[in-house]
């Protein structure tokens, strides 16, 4: 049996600990220049780097049943999340009327949608050379935000921006990623960051949604020629700072590593709780920079526990409509039962 790679298990949790952490983080960057600081550090990689993994993983996207695979993968996770969340916000927020729509994802059901057209694309991009095929890419991506009517409707406008991303990956290979663990380019990554970093903290009027590839030019404030300047800037820093980010993913096992296959359960369900957290009086604890590493844990924390075999055990019916953890899960509790009833009995 051919061993799974750990790199990019450790890769995977280690970016869905940022999307759980950044998440957390957004109720604060109003108030707090630091965490509004790391805040767009965070979006600058997370997403990118998944989406580029993702890419990485379609490889396959020729295969007969490929297409079935992924759409039961992630269309109808997307249905039956959008369901739930619908009743979630329902209640959560006191609503006088259900509302439902399909064509417009909930917060982040967007990643769904969005991956399931990326697949599809490739049926048709990978049918040329590497060059061609992302120069279009990138091109649409800069170009699409001049459609005013670009929006959130099936996540569109993230769709066209993310893509030239994900057909990166897909023309990737694990050589590619591994050139990045000389000790040169590690020191170079730490730079990076740390400049990156500096350079949000000195400008605190570089707008966040630039990084998030959801709106349309003119709602940011941008519909003239340079706004494709400015996103193409974006996408030359977001490009620095995946593989920055991926120069520091460990290869070794580590407790987490085997979770890292579980990600899509954090992403999920995560939002539970952070929509819960952003309603709550808690929020007022967070007042402190230090209570912030504080936040950090919880997000480690939180992370752990909705990739846990527990979680993944009863949540897989409706994120995978399959029951073979519960089943695992049934049989290891009858067993750990009959050997105490033994034990006891002895």
């Amino acid at each position: 049996m051919k061993q799974r790679d750990f790199y990019f298990d450790n890769a995977k949790f280690i970016l869905i600990f940022f999307v759980v952490f950044g998440h957390l983080l957004r109720s604060f960057i109003e108030d707090n220049e630091t965490i509004y600081t790391v805040y767009k550090v965070i979006y600058t990689f997370h997403m990118p780097a998944f989406i580029l993994v993702s890419g990485f993983f379609a490889k396959g996207f020729y295969k007969k049943g490929y297409i079935k695979k992924i759409a039961k993968k992630l269309i109808l996770p997307y249905i039956i999340f959008q369901v739930i969340y619908s009743v979630f916000y329902y209640f959560l927020y006191n609503k006088g009327t259900f509302e439902l729509d399909p064509f417009n994802p909930h917060w982040s059901l967007w990643f769904l949608i969005s991956m399931f057209c990326w697949n599809i694309m490739l049926l048709f991009f990978a049918k040329y050379k590497a060059v061609y095929s992302l120069a279009a890419a990138f091109i649409i991506g800069l170009a699409v935000g001049y459609a005013d009517w670009i929006s959130n409707y099936l996540s569109l406008s993230r769709t066209f921006v993310f893509f030239p991303l994900f057909l990166l990956g897909y023309y990737l290979k694990k050589e590619h990623l591994y050139a990045l663990f000389q000790p040169k380019f590690r020191i170079s990554a730490f730079a990076i960051f740390a400049v990156v970093f500096i350079g949000f903290y000195l400008y605190p009027e570089v707008d966040y949604k630039w990084l998030l590839g959801s709106k349309p030019y003119t709602e940011m404030g941008a519909a003239s020629i340079g706004a494709v300047f400015m996103r193409l800037g974006f996408y030359i820093l977001s490009l620095i700072m995946v593989f920055s980010f991926f120069a520091f993913v460990p290869r070794k096992q580590y407790f987490f590593t085997n979770l890292g296959k579980n990600t899509l359960y954090v992403y999920l369900l995560h939002g539970f709780f952070v929509r819960v957290f952003r309603e709550s009086d808690v929020q007022g604890f967070f007042t402190k920079p230090e209570n912030f590493l504080l936040l950090a844990g919880i997000s480690l924390l939180l992370t752990l526990l909705l990739s846990s075999k527990l979680i993944t055990s009863f949540a897989q019916p409706i994120i995978e409509l399959k029951t073979s953890q519960l089943k695992k899960l049934k049989d290891r509790s009858r067993a750990y039962a009959r050997f105490y009833r033994k034990k006891l009995t002895s």
